[in-house]
């Protein structure tokens, strides 16, 4: 390669999948678009953006046999899983920023991070660094709805937007856990 060339190495699958979303990308600011076609740790990100450190806080958490198969979790009625939902919210402001609900696949993540995930107030994203755990993260669905009972965490109207994310992720190959990511569209 010579000196003035310049190779763009770009996941064509994100951008691709949010523009044939029910979002329209042209509408959303820079940041909203980092937060949705991100495949890192939104916890990072929401930390260098709002200039404070975040937290979880945990809503629910529970252990349960679920009733159905999951096809994107390729697991059948009966696999336990950790249903799980969150707020990331800022430790200094106090305000929630992101509500997130997950479905982890128990007998699929390593048991030092089940444990520290179940017994913990750390970011899921936080603790696969901690485990250096390697992931690889696979958009489902972007979506654009009212905010509904989730208003009262964001102190919104429930008519207002939530922009969001459902995406899966993959460790040793096998998808170990879906997460839904939520956030009012006027925070960003």
């Amino acid at each position: 390669m010579q000196a003035n060339e310049i190779t763009y190495v770009l996941r064509t699958d994100l951008h691709e999948s949010l523009r044939n979303s029910q979002i329209d990308p042209s509408k959303l600011s820079p940041f909203q678009k980092i937060l949705l076609i991100a495949d890192g740790t939104l916890t990072n990100l929401l930390e260098a953006f709002l200039n404070e450190p975040i937290g979880v806080v945990k809503l629910s958490e529970e252990i349960v046999s679920i009733t159905a198969d999951i096809l994107p979790l390729e697991i059948k009625a009966g696999t336990e899983v950790l249903e799980r939902k969150i707020l990331l919210c800022g430790k200094t402001s106090q305000r929630n920023w992101l509500y997130a609900d997950s479905i982890i696949v128990l007998e699929r993540v390593e048991e030092k991070f089940r444990k520290k995930l179940i017994k913990s107030h750390i970011p899921i994203g936080k603790l696969w660094v901690e485990h250096k755990t390697e992931t690889f993260k696979e958009i489902v669905t972007y979506i654009r709805e009212p905010a509904g009972d989730l208003s009262d965490y964001f102190d919104i109207k429930r008519e207002e937007k939530l922009l969001s994310r459902t995406y899966r992720v993959f460790s040793n190959r096998y998808p170990v856990m879906t997460i839904t990511e939520k956030f009012p569209e006027n925070f960003f």
